[in-house]
C-alpha cells in the first residue's frame, strides 16, 4: 500500500506542489499529522514543507496560505506567490495520476523521516 495519496498536484518546469494524505494513520491521527503540502525544487531534487495556516474555496478557485506564501489554483492553472521574496510561480494543475516517479519517490522519503510521534 502506498505510503500516501496524493490530492494537488501543482506542477512547473522549476517545481512542484503537491498536497498529500499520508495513508495508514490511527484513526486519532490530526489533520496536520494526515495531511502534508510540499513544495519540491526540480533543479535541487529537494522537498520543502509548506507550514500551513489556512485555506478558502469560493466556487472554482481555491486558494492556501501557507507560512512561505500563497496558492491559488483552480481546476487548471495556479500561482504560488512567495512570502519573502514575492517571486511568483505559474503552475498547471495535473492529475494525481501523472505525478513523475522521483517526485513520488522523495514524498515517500520525506514521509518517512517525518513519522508522526
Amino acid at each position: 500500500m502506498p505510503t500516501f495519496e496524493c490530492l494537488y498536484f501543482l506542477d512547473n518546469f522549476y517545481l512542484a506542489i503537491v498536497e498529500v494524505k499520508r495513508n495508514g494513520l490511527a484513526e486519532s491521527a490530526t489533520a496536520a499529522e494526515k495531511f502534508h503540502w510540499i513544495r519540491y525544487d526540480r533543479e535541487t531534487r529537494t522537498i520543502v514543507p509548506l507550514a500551513f495556516r489556512s485555506m478558502d474555496s469560493a466556487g472554482e478557485v481555491e486558494e492556501r496560505y501557507f507560512e512561505q506564501g500563497y496558492l491559488k489554483f483552480n481546476a487548471a492553472i495556479g500561482t504560488f506567490i512567495e512570502k519573502y521574496n514575492s517571486a511568483q510561480h505559474p503552475l498547471n494543475r495535473i492529475s494525481c495520476s501523472e505525478l513523475p516517479e522521483e517526485i513520488s519517490s522523495a514524498i515517500t522519503d520525506y514521509l518517512s523521516r517525518s513519522e508522526p510521534a
